[in-house]
């Protein structure tokens, strides 16, 4: 029983930290998820805007 006393502090310490980390983790997935996401929106809109003529150059280019 004193071996469970002893141990049963520290394990749930860990535990807290195991989720706190998993939190964070999934957090940053899903953060980086929705930034690439938004980019990529933002490529579709700016294509939209400026297509790229035919020649493959910009009018900048030429």
């Amino acid at each position: 029983m004193d071996y469970i006393a002893v141990l049963l502090p520290s394990v749930v310490v860990g535990l807290i930290f195991w989720f706190a980390m998993k939190a964070i983790f999934n957090a940053d997935k899903s953060e980086r998820r929705a930034e690439a996401r938004a980019q990529a929106e933002a490529a579709a809109r700016g294509r939209e805007r400026n297509p790229v003529p035919e020649n493959g150059h910009s009018p900048e280019q030429r």
